[in-house]
């Protein structure tokens, strides 16, 4: 098996890892835990250190268009940040926020071990990680405040998983979400209507940059439809999951999407909520099916360390390294059977 990891100094700020990996056969048609493991060890690094290509882009596209001095500061000292990490090989902020999984695989997919044996893997890789980055330990229980030092704990970190109806791969992507506080829920009715979710955004951009709840610019995902945790979390998934310039395949919510980026960078507040109009890089909206009673909407941001990294793996033991997670599939969107 290939060995994945980076090299031990990270001064290049280039990963020893070409975009595919061809690697030995993982015999019995299954993906072997090993090269599970190694893969999401390589992906944590690419999260913590580099910043994909199409948020960065989306950050000096707000840059350019920013006419406050002080916000243009801060946006081209972000994008300095991006830069520096990338050349030292360390994480590009501090807080090195919350470790998550989300596992994708088609539906012939087969682990060496089963699921159990993947969930070590990557439980086993987050730890490691945190050590080897190294990552903050910001995982705590809520009460006692215990911290084993390592990210790990109950239901953490979380592994969310979906299928697709076809293929023997299976995609691991990690999320290391910042903006602790980037998120609200709202409990709308039908009658309130597209207003209401306007309402709604700009009551939570307003409150966000004004109280510091969450590292501007950001992409802004909203979950409209579902019950609470639904709408919660297709709203991270949007926030999350969705590179920036990505438009919803309903053409109304598309329309809201373009809409609702305007109207967050016209409210006065820039990047850190100093005066500006650099908010929000883009809006991602996704809906679910919900009580003919009731329009709940969740709204959460993600941060300017817009950490995700996704890989391919298949039986034959071939890794393939992409930016976009391909989360959002028609079949994942289905309306029917």
């Amino acid at each position: 098996m290939p060995s994945l990891r980076i090299s031990g100094d990270r001064k290049t700020g280039r990963y020893p890892i070409p975009g595919t990996i061809p690697g030995t056969a993982a015999g019995l048609g299954a993906i072997p835990t090993g090269l599970i493991k190694e893969v999401a060890r390589e992906l944590m690094a690419r999260a913590a250190i580099g910043i994909p290509a199409d948020f960065k882009a989306g950050v000096r596209e707000l840059a350019r268009a920013e006419q406050n001095p002080l916000s243009a500061f801060v946006l081209k000292q972000i994008n300095a940040n991006y830069d520096i990490a990338e050349a030292d090989g360390r994480p590009m902020c501090g807080d090195t926020g919350l470790p998550r999984w989300y596992v994708k695989a088609g539906n012939a997919c087969r682990t060496e071990g089963g699921f159990f044996a993947l969930e070590r893997a990557l439980r086993e890789a987050t730890a490691e990680s945190t050590r080897e980055i190294p990552l903050r330990p910001n995982r705590v229980h809520p009460l006692t405040r215990q911290d084993h030092d390592n990210n790990l704990g109950t239901h953490a970190p979380e592994i969310q998983y979906a299928f697709e109806p076809e293929g023997e791969w299976l995609d691991l992507t990690t999320v290391h979400k910042g903006g602790l506080f980037g998120s609200d829920y709202r409990m709308l009715f039908p009658a309130d209507g597209i207003p209401g979710i306007k309402k709604f955004f700009l009551d939570t951009m307003v409150e966000f940059g004004r109280r510091g709840m969450a590292c501007q610019p950001a992409v802004v995902g909203l979950g409209i439809g579902g019950c609470k945790d639904t709408t919660m979390r297709i709203a991270k998934e949007a926030a999350c999951l969705r590179p920036v310039g990505d438009r919803n395949p309903d053409s109304q919510l598309a329309a809201l999407e373009l809409e609702l980026k305007k109207l967050g960078n016209s409210i006065g507040m820039g990047p850190m909520g100093f005066v500006g109009s650099a908010m929000v890089v883009d809006a991602h909206i996704e809906i679910a099916y919900t009580h003919t009673g009731g329009m709940p909407c969740a709204i959460h941001t993600f941060c300017f360390a817009s950490r995700r990294a996704t890989a391919r793996l298949t039986p034959a033991g071939e890794v393939s390294f992409r930016d976009d997670p391909q989360w959002f599939t028609d079949y994942y969107r289905r309306e029917g059977v």
